[in-house]
């Protein structure tokens, strides 16, 4: 089963769209959310990961900050 993945970015960030583009590549379809246009959003990321920076990714409670490719596949199992 697939598993639910959330990413906090903003559309400007060249590591949100490295790392977007890195979970197209390997089909896994993921939600998108823009923290520069949604203070929910962003409040919602900061008190996950502690952090203000962008990329921060959600997969199943597996909180990885910034595009690290190897935690990213680890938490995916590919």
């Amino acid at each position: 089963m697939a598993k639910t993945v959330k990413i906090y970015s903003t559309p400007t960030c060249p590591w949100c769209i490295r790392t977007k583009q890195f979970l197209k590549d390997n089909n896994i379809i993921f939600e998108d959310f823009d923290v520069g246009s949604n203070q929910e959003k962003a409040e919602e990321m900061i008190k996950k990961s502690g952090q203000m920076g962008v990329p921060v990714v959600d997969i199943e409670g597996v909180i990885i900050v910034g595009f690290d490719k190897d935690k990213i596949k680890a938490a995916l199992g590919i």
